[in-house]
């Protein structure tokens, strides 16, 4: 045993000595590279540059300079990645600490509910009931105490407009002077924005705006910039008795998160937008809503709002849910169930796009689910007389459409007639309509004619923004002949002079050749 034990003690000596000795030497070996060898350098160049020629000094001079610059360079790279790994640590370290505290915040709030429980438990002991009655109570205190949400709600924007509506009575009681045809609204708008706004409108742009509505749930108002895109929703919302939304869209936005927000999932906050907002205070509302997305090609609208899109083109209106978390916590938004809300169908979502080098091309996959409007000049001025705004439901002016369709459907003549256009077009141009854009035009036209046009003017009007739009992406110098057989085609199917956007259209598209 006294043996092993001296070999052992030895072994220790002589395994730290080395360590010693390895310390001991790599402290040399930096003493010599930033001492010893650094004055042996010196020394070895003083005595060579005596036999330098002047190049020989320029020569010298130029790599010391480049060698020092690859030193300091060098030094200051590995201070910059010393202070980054220290700022990292540091903020790795607050982070734990801040996680840390946050469960213990947790705990406390448990044993906080326990013990309220305990003192309500005790309450209901003093009342002097049964057990029977007793355990009856206190599972009804519990479940009130479960219903409450724990601390204060993730979503703070939501949870105020079921705060602003609580008791608030928002059913639609119309009254006799509001209850009006659709072509009594158009002129009673015109006056309201004229008189009540200082906003004025041509007559045609109005009725295509209400047979939109009847026609898709998006829209879009495009045009030069100062034509009154943006006015003429907002003049909508104050003519309904509810002032539209405004969401100015950011060339930044990418995906739908952008627009309806996102969970953060450090804080476990919700991110809430004023679109998201918007869209759940419609769902407290029985009136007539529009939501405007502005300058909506500033970014890729087939990006941020594709999925309303397809959303809005599903017959089960029952299946319109909005996905907005994974999950219910206690506390949620009253109208959000599972984590989704329901869009009701008094919403449209109005869009406006200016036509300039700094905003993207609006794809047909957009076109062909919205209703197009041009607006590109600016209406007379109107004397119109003081004229107030309406009262109206949802359903009143749903009813409104459906008795434009039952009064004034598409004749049966220039149906036939649509046809014989989109045969045309799809053999020749290799353009078609497709079931989609023709159920639009079968709801748009019927209310166009209610609201005091024709009909031939309200099919071409979509056919010019829904149809001929489409040749933008034509070999179109190829096409002339084509072009100028279309041209005939509709002077013989519906007339000379009455398709005149269309010809207008199809005569810019000439001048190109």
């Amino acid at each position: 045993m006294v043996e092993f034990a001296r070999y052992y003690l030895g072994l220790m000596r002589d395994f730290f000595s080395n360590i010693g000795e390895f310390f001991k030497m790599l402290f040399e070996a930096f003493a010599n590279l930033l001492f010893h060898d650094i004055v042996a350098y010196i020394n070895n160049f003083i005595f060579s540059s005596s036999t330098f020629n002047l190049l020989d000094w320029m020569l010298s001079f130029l790599i010391i300079i480049i060698n020092l610059t690859f030193f300091v360079f060098l030094g200051l790279k590995l201070y910059q990645w010393i202070s980054r790994y220290l700022k990292f640590a540091k903020k790795e370290i607050e982070k734990d600490d801040l996680l840390e505290e946050i469960s213990f915040l947790n705990q406390k709030t448990i044993e906080l509910i326990e013990e309220k429980n305990k003192i309500l438990a005790l309450k209901v002991s003093n009342l002097g009931l049964t057990p029977e009655e007793q355990s009856k109570k206190e599972r009804e205190l519990l479940e009130e105490e479960l219903e409450k949400p724990r601390g204060p709600s993730r979503f703070v924007k939501l949870i105020q407009v079921d705060e602003e509506y609580a008791n608030t009575v928002t059913q639609i009681r119309m009254k006799e002077e509001d209850m009006i045809s659709m072509k009594d609204m158009v002129t009673r708008f015109i006056n309201f924005s004229a008189s009540r706004l200082g906003l004025f409108y041509d007559r045609k742009i109005i009725s295509a705006f209400f047979a939109g509505l009847a026609a898709s749930k998006t829209m879009i108002l495009e045009g030069i910039s100062g034509t009154g895109k943006t006015s003429l929703p907002y003049a909508m919302g104050k003519f309904f008795g509810h002032d539209a939304q405004i969401i100015a869209v950011q060339p930044s936005w990418r995906d739908r998160a952008e627009m309806v927000g996102y969970l953060n999932e450090f804080t476990k906050k919700f991110n809430e937008t004023d679109f998201l907002k918007a869209i759940y205070e419609t769902t407290y509302r029985d009136d007539v809503n529009f939501i405007v997305l502005d300058e909506m090609n500033l970014a890729r609208v087939e990006y941020y709002f594709a999925e309303l899109l397809s959303l809005l083109e599903m017959p089960d209106l029952d299946q319109w849910w909005v996905d907005v978390t994974p999950d219910s916590q206690p506390g949620d938004p009253k109208h959000l169930i599972n984590g989704k809300i329901l869009l009701p169908q008094n919403v449209w979502f109005v869009g406006t796009a200016n036509k300039d080098d700094s905003t993207f091309t609006i794809t047909d996959k957009v076109y062909d689910r919205a209703t197009p409007i041009e607006i590109n000049t600016k209406a007379a001025y109107i004397d119109a007389p003081q004229t107030d705004g309406v009262i109206m439901s949802y359903d009143y002016l749903q009813d409104l459409f459906r008795l434009a369709m039952k009064e004034h459907p598409i004749s049966l003549g220039t149906l036939d007639n649509l046809e014989k256009l989109d045969q045309f077009i799809t053999k020749n141009l290799k353009v078609t309509f497709g079931n989609r854009i023709m159920r639009q035009i079968r709801n748009f036209v019927p209310v166009y004619v209610a609201c005091g046009g024709s009909e031939l003017e309200a099919l071409d009007f979509m056919v010019s923004r829904k149809i001929l739009r489409k040749f933008e992406a034509l070999n179109l110098p190829f096409l002339q002949d084509e072009i100028e057989d279309l041209s005939k085609l509709f002077d013989r199917l519906f007339g000379k002079n009455n398709f005149q956007e269309c010809q207008t259209y199809l005569n810019t598209i000439k001048k190109q050749f």
